[in-house]
């Protein structure tokens, strides 16, 4: 086994589920963000919760794109190719 082969392996297997799974969790914050937010009277102090799960679960949201394109940058600056119909989540 070479290294670009354990790479992609270890991408494949382990980093793009976990991607996947961490911002899917932040796209649920956002969207229970905004919920609780429409849902609240002006002027709550809930409200302002509200806003902080938004700006998080945006915040997260970013997180999980940068680390997909630093992961995508790494795997290239490697020659790692990604197996065509290896059933990943995210092609690098």
């Amino acid at each position: 086994m070479t290294i670009a082969t354990f790479l992609n392996r270890v991408n494949e297997l382990i980093l793009n589920p976990l991607i996947v799974l961490a911002f899917g969790l932040s796209f649920v914050y956002f969207t229970y963000g905004i919920v609780k937010f429409l849902r609240l009277e002006a002027g709550d102090k809930s409200r302002k919760e509200a806003q902080d799960a938004i700006l998080w679960g945006i915040v997260g949201m970013v997180i999980m794109f940068s680390v997909y394109g630093i992961i995508k940058f790494v795997l290239a600056t490697f020659g790692v190719t990604a197996n065509p119909g290896a059933g990943q989540y995210l092609n690098p």
